[in-house]
């Protein structure tokens, strides 16, 4: 587990902590199982992006303070320079770049996606789900995305919008790729 990951599994405990919620709780209040629960806080398991927006949600905060520690602080608009966006690497070869975490009371979530090729197996990101309808545009490269039973190889400048219920992953075709998502808060 690489140390951002480390440090947001502190905040998630901490912050779970300060509630005074037991992980069972934590578990019944995000709609999982409570060993799956304590499988991601405990670090066994790569906790997925979706529950992170969960788990916010669950502790009333911004996803932003689980990821970076901080809060937003901006209004009316935020500008975010290339390359200067928050960056989470969730898992090897996975890696969000927030475009929005400075921006109070988001009702979407716009982030850059970079995925490499080059993952073993038991590395590559999980299928997962979360509520709201998420917008996939690729900017370098090709990405297969699995949807449920399906599944597109999307080239640049090729998109997809869904129903992010749906079980759904990214991989990375051939070369290391890049896409923009936009997710609803």
């Amino acid at each position: 587990m690489n140390k951002q990951s480390e440090l947001i599994l502190t905040r998630v405990r901490e912050l779970r902590g300060i509630l005074e919620l037991s992980p069972d709780a934590v578990a019944e209040k995000i709609g999982i199982p409570a060993a799956q629960y304590r499988a991601y806080e405990d670090g066994a398991e790569s906790m997925p992006i979706g529950v992170l927006y969960e788990l916010a949600e669950a502790f009333q905060v911004d996803v932003t303070a689980l990821l970076t520690g901080e809060s937003p602080r901006m209004e009316a608009y935020t500008v975010v320079r290339a390359g200067e966006g928050a960056h989470v690497e969730r898992f090897p070869g996975y890696r969000f770049e927030s475009l929005a975490s400075n921006f109070i009371h988001r009702h979407m979530e716009p982030l850059l996606v970079t995925v490499s090729p080059d993952q073993k197996e038991d590395e590559k990101a999980s299928r997962v789900t979360h509520h709201g309808q998420e917008f996939n545009l690729v900017m370098e490269g090709s990405i297969r995305v699995e949807l449920g039973r399906h599944s597109f190889v999307l080239h640049k400048g090729d998109s997809i919008y869904f129903d992010s219920q749906t079980p759904h992953r990214q991989l990375a075709e051939g070369a290391p790729a890049t896409f923009l998502t936009v997710i609803e808060n």
